[in-house]
């Protein structure tokens, strides 16, 4: 009895052991690597409610640790993640701490004012992104590398996964269609961490004038490009959950359209629908909540397709997938009253409109982009971390 007891604490503790080493350690998570190079240093920490190691912030372990916080910069969704989409995030103080929350729009070109800038010496990266062209994060922090890089202030970035990052897709944005929703020329996947990504940005010359920024980056451990994160938290109020982010791809075309993609009710990206649409027995009624103050079609009842049964295996299958823009399209029949100029900001170039428009169909329209996949996977490989 005693050897069969010792046998199965032996085996529980390998099974432990194996666990903790397959598991994805995120950069925030190693300590020991980073603390040494914030030592002394005024910090700066872009962040919002994703900068969780464990059951804390890293602000909170930064400042029990007595390091100097002196700045909090947060993107869109505030940096407590509960403002709406594209709501202006004025400079305050974190209630829980009473660091100051200093503004992304105060200076020039829409960047940190140089008074801002002064009041730090390293930035600290620590947020969770989801992989996507329209995805703000990381247009947040091209800014923040911008004016790192024009005041010559250093970068540390706390990778993380990107549960998006097993795969390319979509056509690469023409900088023409260049927003706020689309700030570099890459495709509407692209595959990449954040830490990536940021050496991509510097090693192309992508930053104004072809400045570089001074780079550091914690790798996450235990992470490839196969890898399938499933993230602890919920990324911003419209991504509730993993079928969100993976039909985001898709879904998020919806925003330049009149068709409602479930703002406003508890399938955000999951679900799309109008109150025009025929021949549909699912319908559902956008309401006002938090996250979603004033979402499309607000208290109409909408008729449409609920895509949050379909398997993650299913989705992926299909990447970026315009079938679902393209049947709204046909059933709703309002032909140029469809499609808004904020269309071409978020697909990032002109002919998928011409295309659906005239009656072809997700797979040819898919065809066009092929090469840019291709061509992006080729232009990435210097600057990727992890295996792919």
């Amino acid at each position: 009895m005693k050897k069969l007891l010792l046998f199965t604490i032996i085996l529980c503790s390998s099974l432990l052991c194996q666990a903790q080493k397959s598991r994805v350690i995120s950069g925030d998570e190693q300590t020991s690597k980073y603390f040494p190079i914030l030592k002394g240093k005024r910090i700066a920490v872009f962040s919002n409610h994703t900068g969780m190691i464990g059951e804390k912030h890293l602000l909170d372990i930064l400042l029990e640790n007595k390091f100097k916080v002196t700045a909090i910069f947060s993107p869109e969704h505030g940096f407590r993640g509960n403002a709406d989409a594209g709501e202006h995030i004025a400079s305050s103080v974190d209630s829980q701490t009473g660091v100051p929350i200093l503004s992304l729009y105060e200076g020039k070109e829409q960047k940190p004012s140089e008074a801002s800038m002064k009041k730090f010496d390293i930035l600290v990266v620590d947020i969770q992104d989801v992989g996507l062209r329209f995805y703000t994060y990381y247009i947040t922090m091209c800014r923040l590398m911008d004016a790192c890089a024009e005041y010559h202030k250093k970068i540390l970035i706390l990778d993380r996964p990107n549960p998006n990052g097993f795969y390319v897709d979509g056509p690469i944005l023409d900088m023409k269609h260049k927003s706020g929703v689309g700030w570099l020329p890459i495709p509407i996947v692209y595959g990449m961490t954040l830490g990536e990504l940021a050496l991509m940005i510097n090693g192309e010359h992508w930053l104004p004038e072809a400045r570089t920024c001074n780079l550091d980056i914690i790798k996450c451990e235990n992470y490839t490009h196969q890898t399938k994160y499933e993230l602890p938290i919920p990324p911003s109020p419209n991504l509730p959950n993993m079928k969100s982010i993976y039909l985001y791809p898709s879904t998020c075309f919806f925003e330049a359209t009149p068709v409602s993609l479930g703002r406003g009710t508890a399938l955000p990206f999951q679900i799309y629908g109008h109150p025009d649409m025929i021949g549909y027995s699912y319908s559902f009624t956008p309401r006002s909540i938090s996250g979603a103050k004033n979402p499309p079609q607000l208290d109409n009842l909408c008729h449409g397709v609920d895509l949050s049964t379909m398997s993650n295996e299913e989705i992926w299958e299909h990447g970026v997938d315009l079938s679902y823009v393209i049947n709204a399209y046909r059933n709703l029949n309002i032909g140029d009253k469809f499609f808004r100029s904020f269309f071409e900001k978020l697909v990032g170039v002109d002919y998928v409109r011409k295309m659906i428009e005239e009656g072809k169909s997700a797979d040819e329209i898919k065809a066009m982009w092929k090469d840019d996949v291709e061509k992006f996977k080729q232009q990435r490989k210097p600057y990727l971390l992890y295996q792919e």
